[in-house]
């Protein structure tokens, strides 16, 4: 089957069918060139989903990837990058081996089609050019055998005529011979150009015509043949990757695996562990006996009524303290406990005889046994521990790790003594280098200056002291730690009976013991410190050092405040002052006067102007 002989006069369809072919083609590039572009797109954003979920660098994520469950993700996670790359590798290859060539193809075959086609018209426009030459030459022998049949019938007629003379029968007579001639000549004229014609027209339709179809046939087929060479050569570069992806797959498998739930719970224990006892029972409180109690001058509760004193020397009762809420517990100690007073009638506090009044201790209960326990000197040497769990809170860990419950520090200080020891041994292998080079310096003077070594090698030598210091530092805490966790169990045991008129001394020496502060965190302290007598103004000491709180806003008094309670602070009509804590939503609001003079005034009584607040006053009423 040749197209030559079959389609010798679909010129003009195979023209268009060979034109679809090409369309077809590119348009398969097009589709796997969207293909690699999909393929690398999707590897992009496996890429970015791996590096999204990546632990960060020293941070609180890179210490909970020990766990198995965590080591399995982060497999995972790698496994899914490595995935990624081969999606990549089906981009690059399909790019290369099919897109490219086939585009290089599509420029050659389009060249050939119009090369082949191009002959085809020349074909075809020479028949046409024979044809005309055809049709010249038979109208001319037509015309002149017309031409020459007048003039024979003008010949005869002039010859028949016997009033024509002889000369005009003459001229008539060699007329109709010339147009004999003439029409003898068109017609050898006409049969030579005819049998040309033929022969022209027999090679044009049998020769030049299949030649020229069989050569856009086998264009044609060549094209059919590379797209499915090339559909072939898409499957195998999705095959060629398929045993690497079925790899990454087993090790996701492999990593899933791996977890261990039990070492996974032997790592939270070893994580959390607090080396702690639980609390013992809490014991019967009889409130039917009065019990006496020491009012301290700087008590930062006025309260006189007679309570049962709330017992926190013993083990049960500060077991409690990391169950209770810090904000609940500053706020019991600084804040009033009374609805703040209404504002007087007028703007002038003449309307109001006596001035409005202060707020009164509230006798809740648990907040007076927290007053309770703040009158009794004894006690203040626990506000140590309620510090450090204020700076925890603030994020400032101690040297010492103190916040942290003793197994917890002892693990942070030995983890600490470990990077000690190992920059003190880089150090030390620096000084050994120094020293050898200065060695060869001395006997070999060319090679250097060993006077040029001596800064370096004190320098070095002085941070290895210090280094040496700090360990030392640090591993006598750890000895601390380590010498105080099981005699503090026996300690434990002991302290779990009830309070029976123990002295100032044995509480202090408790509180100190049972470190636990509000917020959950434990603090241990030197154990000679409990020894020593505290003084009221221990208490005071303990925070002269804090920083006092930034001032959010100013407000100014709209009436005269007389602040008469513990923790209130008198204002005068029109003053100004500085907010350092707004309303919580208990009425009261916190100002402070001089750096140095601070307290509470009912939130009606002032106008508050908070610099957060980018749209002005804001005023309570």
């Amino acid at each position: 089957m040749s197209w030559g002989t079959e389609l010798w006069d679909q010129f003009d369809n195979l023209e268009k069918h060979t034109q679809w072919g090409i369309d077809i083609l590119e348009k398969y590039i097009k589709f796997v060139k969207e293909r690699t572009e999909i393929e690398l797109s999707y590897a992009k954003q496996l890429r970015n989903l791996s590096k999204k979920y990546q632990p960060k660098k020293n941070s609180k994520e890179e210490e909970e990837y020990k766990y198995t469950a965590c080591k399995a993700f982060l497999s995972t996670l790698n496994e899914m990058n490595d995935y990624a790359g081969q999606h990549e590798v089906i981009s690059e290859n399909m790019t290369s081996q099919i897109t490219v060539d086939l585009m290089r193809y599509v420029q050659e075959l389009k060249q050939e089609r119009k090369s082949n086609f191009h002959d085809g018209r020349k074909a075809q426009q020479h028949i046409e050019t024979c044809w005309k030459q055809l049709e010249s030459s038979k109208r001319r022998f037509e015309r002149d055998c017309k031409e020459a049949d007048r003039a024979q019938q003008y010949f005869e007629k002039m010859d028949a005529d016997i009033n024509v003379t002889k000369a005009d029968v003459e001229k008539a007579r060699q007329q109709a011979q010339i147009r004999q001639q003439m029409a003898e000549d068109s017609k050898a004229d006409y049969s030579l150009i005819l049998q040309r014609f033929n022969q022209e027209q027999w090679e044009h339709y049998h020769t030049h015509i299949p030649n020229i179809f069989q050569k856009i046939q086998e264009m044609e087929e060549r094209r059919i043949v590379r797209i499915a060479e090339s559909m072939k050569t898409y499957a195998e570069l999705d095959r060629q990757v398929i045993p690497i992806i079925g790899k990454c797959l087993d090790g996701i498998v492999k990593a899933a695996e791996s977890i261990d739930q039990k070492n996974d719970s032997q790592l939270v224990v070893e994580a959390y562990k607090s080396g702690f006892e639980p609390p013992g029972d809490i014991e019967f409180e009889d409130y039917t006996q009065p019990m006496k109690r020491t009012v301290s001058d700087n008590s930062l509760s006025s309260s006189k009524e007679g309570k049962a004193e709330l017992k926190f020397g013993g083990k049960s009762r500060g077991k409690l303290w990391p169950f209770i809420k810090k904000n609940k517990l500053v706020s019991l100690l600084t804040s009033p406990h009374q609805p703040p007073p209404p504002p007087p009638a007028s703007a002038s506090p003449s309307a109001v005889p006596n001035g409005p009044q202060s707020p009164k201790q509230q006798k809740e209960p648990l907040s007076h046994r927290f007053n309770e326990f703040m009158t009794s000197k004894p006690k203040i040497h626990c506000f140590r521990s309620l510090k450090r769990g204020l700076s925890l809170k603030l994020g400032v860990t101690p040297e010492d790790f103190s916040n942290f419950p003793p197994e917890q520090r002892r693990k942070k200080l030995q983890q600490k003594v470990d990077d000690l020891n190992k920059e003190i041994q880089k150090e030390t292998d620096q000084r050994d280098a120094i020293t050898k080079m200065k060695d060869v310096y001395l006997k070999n003077p060319q090679m250097g200056d060993p006077a040029s070594l001596d800064h370096k090698l004190t320098e070095v030598t002085q941070n290895i002291e210090k280094l040496r210091l700090e360990a030392q530092k640090f591993e006598a805490w750890l000895a601390e730690v380590e010498g105080r966790l099981p005699a503090r169990s026996e300690q434990a045991r002991r302290q779990s009976g009830l309070y029976d008129g123990q002295t100032h001394q044995t509480a202090v020496t408790n509180c100190a013991q049972d470190r636990e502060s509000p917020d959950g965190s434990y603090t241990e302290e030197q154990s000679q410190e409990s020894e020593h007598k505290v003084l009221a103004t221990d208490f005071d000491d303990e925070f002269d050092d804090e920083e006092p709180l930034p001032a959010i806003g100013t407000c100014k008094a709209l009436y005269t405040f007389e602040g008469q309670n513990e923790g209130t602070i008198s204002v005068v009509e029109g003053e100004m002052l500085s907010v350092i804590e707004e309303d919580k939503g208990d009425g009261w609001t916190r100002i402070r006067r001089n750096e140095d003079e601070e307290g509470y005034v009912p939130t009606s009584y002032v106008e508050v102007y908070l610099d957060k607040n980018a749209k002005g006053a804001k005023t309570y009423i």
